[in-house]
């Protein structure tokens, strides 16, 4: 790989509006051009959009919102869409979740997160539930970026990120 152009990950869970979107935002935030993010789901609901508690978050958190939306992976599947170089799904298989499959030939990764929209109680706990996702994501992605382009064949790429979801 090499450090002329960013290497485009996708971010996938199943509906595309709470860990795939504080993933994509956040690795657009800390990557200084090294990465290009991005987020689908493989069955938004029908008008989908993303969670507002995840977008509080993110702006609490200083990252920008800006363009962030819902979409299907569909979209990924067309002639104009851009070459994925890592996929990584993000939902909780641990809680019984059905986390996607993505066809082709990018790396793949797996980082399980419990969905905190999925949290009960007050509006409080569930804006620290979006709070500990994004600190959780956000130290897997820290690590991550910290990696020299360079140095990420596809197998090293996906071996890397495969290594952190262990962290």
């Amino acid at each position: 790989m090499t450090d002329s152009k960013p290497l485009n990950v996708l971010f996938l869970c199943t509906h595309n509006s709470a860990r795939s979107i504080l993933a994509e935002a956040t690795l657009n935030h800390i990557s200084k051009g090294k990465f290009k993010a991005y987020s689908a789901g493989s069955s938004p609901r029908e008008n989908q959009t993303p969670n507002p508690m995840a977008l509080h978050t993110l702006e609490k958190a200083g990252i920008s919102i800006d363009g962030l939306s819902s979409k299907s992976w569909d979209i990924f599947a067309l002639p104009d869409a851009p070459h994925m170089d890592l996929v990584i799904t993000v939902c909780d298989n641990a809680a019984g979740e059905v986390c996607p499959f993505w066809p082709g030939q990018p790396a793949t990764a797996h980082w399980g997160y419990a969905d905190p929209s999925e949290v009960a109680g007050t509006e409080a706990v569930k804006l620290e539930a979006f709070m500990q996702t994004l600190i959780q994501i956000k130290r897997r992605l820290d690590l991550f970026t910290s990696i020299p382009l360079a140095s990420l064949s596809k197998m090293a790429l996906e071996n890397t990120a495969r290594e952190l979801a262990k962290k």
